[in-house]
Parts: C-alpha cells; sequence; structure tokens
C-alpha cells in the first residue's frame, strides 16, 4: 500500500489538553459502562489469575505486568471502537464489540493489506510483550543476589538491595523497550481502527506525534503508567475503572493529536440485518 503519511497532519497541543482526554474518557465510560467496564473486570481477572498463577514466581509475575503495559493498546481497541461509535452517535453496546473484532474489515478482498494490519500489529505488540516477559524474568534471575519466588523477596532483594544496581538496571532496562513501544503505539491502533492505513503508515505516524509534542507524549506516557499502577496497587480492583478510563481517554488523544480526515475512513461494522 502507497503511504499516505503527506494526508495526515499532526498537531501540536498543550500538556492540559491530558486532563481534557481523561475528562472525555471518563464521559465516554459513563455512557457505555456495560461494555466498557468488561474490559476493566476481564483484565482484572487475568491478572488476579496470572498473580495466583506465578505468585511464587515473581521473577515472572513482575515481567509480566509490566508487559501489560506494552499490550495495552491491542487490549483497548474495544474501547476505541466503543468510543468511535459514541462519537457518530452510534450504538456502543457488546453488539458493536463482536462485530468490531469479527468484521470489521468488510473490505478485506480489495484491501487485503489494510485488512490485516491491526491483527499485524497487535502481534507485533503480543511479541514485544512476551519478549520483555522473558528478559525481565531472565534478568530478575540473574542479577538479584538472592532468589526471588515473593513481591517481598523483589522488594527486599531488587528494590531495596544496597550492594547493587539490579531495581535501576531492571528500571532502565524496561524502559528501553518501553519508550519505542510507546512510541510506535500510542496513536496507531486508533488509526488503524478508523483510518485505511497499514501498520507501517500508522507507526511513522505515531513517531511523528511524539517528536512534534515531546513533553506532552511524556507526561502522557507519565499519566497512563501512574494510574495504571493505582489500578495494581489496590489488589487490581482499580483496574476496573483504570481500563476504560484509559482506553477512551487514549482514543480522545488520538483525535486531538492527529488530523485523519485526509485518509480515507474505514467503514463502521454494520449489524445484520
Amino acid at each position: 500500500m502507497k503511504s499516505r503519511q503527506s494526508n495526515l497532519t499532526v498537531r501540536e497541543v498543550a500538556p492540559g489538553r491530558i486532563l481534557a482526554w481523561l475528562a472525555l474518557g471518563w464521559r465516554d465510560l459513563t455512557r457505555a459502562p456495560a461494555a466498557s467496564l468488561a474490559h476493566g473486570l476481564a483484565i482484572a481477572g487475568f491478572g488476579a489469575f496470572l498473580a495466583w498463577f506465578a505468585y511464587d514466581r515473581f521473577w515472572l509475575l513482575a515481567g509480566a505486568f509490566s508487559g501489560f503495559l506494552v499490550v495495552a493498546p491491542l487490549v483497548a481497541t474495544g474501547l476505541y471502537a466503543l468510543s468511535r461509535a459514541l462519537e457518530r452517535g452510534e450504538t456502543a453496546d457488546f453488539a458493536l464489540l463482536a462485530r468490531t473484532w469479527t468484521r470489521w474489515g468488510a473490505n478485506r478482498r480489495s484491501d487485503p493489506a489494510s485488512y490485516w494490519c491491526l491483527v499485524r500489529f497487535g502481534l507485533l505488540l503480543a511479541l514485544a510483550g512476551t519478549g520483555w516477559v522473558l528478559v525481565s524474568a531472565a534478568f530478575v534471575t540473574l542479577a538479584a543476589p538472592l532468589p526471588v519466588d515473593s513481591p517481598l523477596d523483589f522488594v527486599r532483594h531488587v528494590v531495596l538491595s544496597r550492594d547493587s544496581l539490579a531495581f535501576e538496571a531492571w528500571l532502565v532496562l524496561g524502559g528501553a523497550l518501553a519508550a519505542p513501544m510507546f512510541a510506535s503505539s500510542v496513536i496507531s491502533m486508533p488509526l488503524l481502527l478508523d483510518r485505511h492505513v497499514n501498520a507501517l503508515d500508522a507507526v511513522l505516524a505515531s513517531w511523528r506525534v511524539v517528536l512534534a509534542n515531546p513533553g506532552v507524549m511524556a507526561l502522557w506516557a507519565g499519566t497512563l503508567m501512574l494510574i495504571t499502577l493505582l489500578g495494581f496497587a489496590t489488589l487490581l480492583a482499580g483496574l476496573i475503572l483504570a481500563i476504560p478510563l484509559l482506553g477512551h481517554a487514549s482514543w480522545h488523544a488520538y483525535r486531538d493529536l492527529v488530523d485523519a480526515t485526509g485518509l480515507p475512513e474505514r467503514i463502521a461494522p454494520e449489524a445484520r440485518a
């Protein structure tokens, strides 16, 4: 598919827009509460299962939860679809979510590359998240002076260790992966859902946004991380609200940061007659 970068305009925004994105995200959550909160419940439930499964393997648990931040844009795809429908005055419900995941690319025969781009980019994020889990697990296992089998061990032997810089190195390692993945995905998934572009053009557009708004995007990344960490800190219960809030807010960030009206619109999946 020919690059369509010239048909997409990147806007510069003020830091205060972040609060507007969160406010609009909350509005969408309250307008479609059942479908929105279902995403949060699903993620919190998966997190609870993961915590139970890997509680005595914290070297794995730490990587898995931090890896969630990498694949979060894929998880939020349904939330983008809900916000898009609400923006258009359409019904935003579970039926829309089902159609989004199964029939969103109705023109796949005429534009197969565009149809599969969302799947391909989602797989890329999933591979990146899995890679981080493995790298994090290996690093914590090798760098910690004593075995790390529980959250308390991680705090004692990694976070509070005075004999090594394992925790600082773990954060730098995670940041080295998270920064380019954030830059590649900050508006990619909503753009892929909304317009006919391929994955490469979506990633390039996302980088253009970050380069045009470095300070705002750094603050936005910190906001996403802080709210997500608060969700984790409440024994995952806070994720029930945090996930839909951030997903809806990310759609409005996309709408604010780029003008994609010059790109062909991806037709929203229609209900069967």
